[in-house]
């Protein structure tokens, strides 16, 4: 009987361990932070800056499960609108631009909601 109940309580420990987190714990603030470097190309073009492209890949390693993956591309989709003049063909080419490969579209028009990072 104790034997029964500790592979219950191991195999409850081991559920929770596995299940997919819920909660994103990436912040919009963290998102526009790190972004920042990349709002004058965006806006701008000219020469892509080496710090935008730190960024990219920084937010892109810090956004490795679902819920974090949907929150940055709602965050990234809300200060989108509130930059005046963004290019939006720079805005979509950006992380193939800096050698970061996703699975969905970036611009406006993305559905957060679709997006998921395959186990």
């Amino acid at each position: 009987m104790a034997f029964a109940s500790k592979i219950i309580t191991c195999l409850l420990v081991l559920t929770i361990y596995i299940a997919a987190p819920t909660e994103s714990h990436i912040t919009c603030g963290t998102v526009s932070s790190t972004m920042a470097q990349c709002i004058s190309y965006l806006t701008n073009g000219g020469p892509l800056p080496s710090s935008c492209c730190v960024a990219v890949k920084s937010l892109n390693l810090m956004a490795q499960t679902t819920p974090d993956r949907r929150q940055v591309c709602e965050c990234l989709k809300s200060a989108g609108k509130d930059i005046k003049g963004l290019n939006i063909d720079l805005v979509a080419t950006l992380p193939t631009t800096c050698g970061v490969s996703l699975s969905y579209p970036i611009g406006f028009n993305t559905n957060c909601d679709s997006i998921s990072v395959a186990v």
